[in-house]
């Protein structure tokens, strides 16, 4: 009688499917992780961009501002300290 050994090329075929299916297992994983990594990424670059345009409008807002005649006055008022005639000044004794 002839003994018959283990077929070692089914088994040879289950190990590389095995190792194939690990390798992109793990292959998987790591990608779940850098597309997690620049989700967090994309989502502080969009915060970073909405503070900027807010501070753009601010920046804005300041320049039309400065261009009004309201602006000279409260710069003349604070910095030169100059008044119309007929306003009265009240000064604290600090």
């Amino acid at each position: 009688m002839h003994r018959r050994r283990p077929n070692l090329g089914a088994w040879g075929i289950i190990v590389i499917v095995l190792a194939v299916f690990a390798v992109s297992t793990v292959g998987g994983l790591r990608l779940k992780q850098k597309n997690y990594a620049y989700q967090m990424r994309e989502e502080a670059l969009e915060e970073a961009i909405a503070s900027e345009e807010r501070r753009a409008e601010e920046i804005e807002e300041l320049e039309a501002y400065t261009k009004t005649k309201k602006y000279v006055e409260d710069v003349a008022k604070e910095k030169l300290g100059l008044v119309y005639e007929d306003e009265i000044i009240f000064k604290s004794k600090d």
